[in-house]
């Protein structure tokens, strides 16, 4: 599926293919709570980063976030001019890119089910809307966003 993106300003506008557009997990770790969500959360989608194409009169700067005392080769791209979070690229995995789903202009399939993850993260004042057949892990899922996408049968 094609997405298309941009930061709140429209100074940069991007589009990326997707394979997996449902926007199901909830991250709640202080890095995306603090970087990128409004809810107390953020939800990232996986795309194919060959595919990514940004336009615009600005590029995106990058965070590194510091995870135990130590810099994340995990770039978190966002808008310099208007500090929309836009997407997070990690060298280790190049064939992957993470656009949060906030900043998608198209319309999303919604989701049979969520993942919250990083719940032991959870700012306390957060509650964490948990539907009847959504998952919850304190740390990570046992299962990746190709993997959730799979069985369910919803890889598009």
């Amino acid at each position: 599926m094609l997405l298309k993106g941009s930061c709140h300003c429209g100074a940069i506008r991007f589009e990326v293919e997707s394979p997996h557009p449902y926007p199901y997990n909830l991250c709640y770790c202080s890095i995306c709570r603090k970087t990128a969500g409004g809810g107390g959360f953020a939800i990232n989608l996986g795309a194919d980063s060959a595919s990514l194409k940004v336009t615009g009169d600005i590029e995106s700067a990058v965070y590194h976030a510091i995870i135990d005392g130590k810099e994340s080769p995990a770039e978190r791209h966002f808008c310099p001019r208007c500090a929309s979070a836009l997407w997070v690229y990690d060298p280790r995995w190049p064939e992957l890119l993470h656009p949060f789903a906030s900043a998608i202009d198209t319309d999303l399939p919604r989701p049979p089910e969520r993942t919250h993850l990083m719940l032991g993260s959870k700012a306390n004042w957060v509650e964490a809307d948990l539907g009847t057949d959504d998952k919850s892990f304190n740390e990570y899922p046992d299962e990746s966003i190709d993997q959730w996408h799979q069985r369910l049968q919803l890889t598009r």
